[in-house]
């Protein structure tokens, strides 16, 4: 889960992006923060990047890897 501190220097938004699962590997479309939807860590990952591989490190579990984005820049 990502926390922060200061609201003010965040917006709410009911882009579509947020509802997107991407796969591991997949070119990041936004710069931000995305949620391993099968072991609830994050990671960031810039615009243009790969996100992390199925392997990026142990799961506890045998979920399928896909990842969600949780915050973005603009």
């Amino acid at each position: 889960m990502a926390i922060y501190k200061y609201p003010k220097y965040l917006q709410q938004s009911d882009h579509a992006a947020y509802d997107t699962i991407w796969s591991p590997g997949q070119k990041a479309e936004y710069s931000g923060i995305y949620r391993c939807e099968g072991c609830g860590e994050n990671e960031a990952c810039n615009r243009g990047n790969p996100l992390p591989p199925q392997n990026h490190h142990q799961h506890k579990s045998t979920a399928k890897i896909q990842w969600r984005l949780i915050v973005a820049t603009h």
